[in-house]
């Protein structure tokens, strides 16, 4: 069964990949197990745009097919993450980038672990991370970005936090994409997350819990 989600959900059959969620669900399962289990689907969906198997329309309703195995899967777990707010964080895609799949996983990742997120959206312009730190005083900013083109971006973003003399006080993580270590080090992040999992550890790290 859970095979069968990351295979259904990366061959974007949207009602039986809901399907098996509602059965899954009413089999009692951990609801984290199926949002992995999106997740990895995902991920195929994901190497087969880079491999240009898949195209933009193909993305765009992987992450319509993702919104609605969140909605059914979230009541389930916000019963149990009724918890005080761990702290502070913001999200992001990256001037220049459109992707929003990996960026919407990760920011609900770290709602459900007790975060209070701030979802800036996508191709977001580099004042407005710079704003919103000042504005809401969080202590981590997550920069998401698909194509490789948003590694300057990720740069640009780190160096304006600098400039604005706020970089002392924030936590920066990175992820999305051909993201390694070298990148990390290019950007100036303190660190980069494969999954959104990581991008929890690296929050509850950072912020503590």
């Amino acid at each position: 069964m859970a095979k069968d989600l990351v295979n259904t959900l990366a061959d974007l059959k949207e009602k039986e990949a809901l399907g098996i969620v509602q059965e899954r669900l009413s089999a009692g399962e951990d609801p984290l197990r199926i949002l992995d289990d999106a997740r990895r689907g995902v991920e195929i969906v994901g190497k087969r745009f880079s491999d240009e198997e898949y195209f933009i329309p193909d993305l765009v309703y992987s992450g319509e097919i993702l919104k609605q195995i969140t909605d059914m899967v979230k009541p389930k777990l916000t019963k149990a993450a009724e918890v005080k707010r761990l702290g502070k964080v913001i999200v992001g895609t990256v001037a220049g980038d459109i992707h929003d799949i990996g960026k919407d996983i990760v920011v609900f990742m770290l709602d459900v672990n007790g975060f209070e997120v701030f979802d800036l959206g996508i191709d977001v312009p580099v004042q407005k991370f710079v704003d919103k730190i000042k504005e809401t005083g969080s202590g981590v900013v997550g920069l998401s970005g698909f194509l490789t083109l948003a590694f300057q971006s990720m740069k640009d973003t780190v160096g304006a936090i600098e400039k604005a003399g706020l970089r002392n006080e924030v936590k920066i993580m990175i992820g999305g994409g051909q993201i390694d270590d070298q990148v990390r080090s290019f950007t100036g992040a303190d660190a980069y997350g494969k999954d959104a999992m990581d991008a929890v550890k690296l929050a509850k790290g950072w912020i503590g819990g």
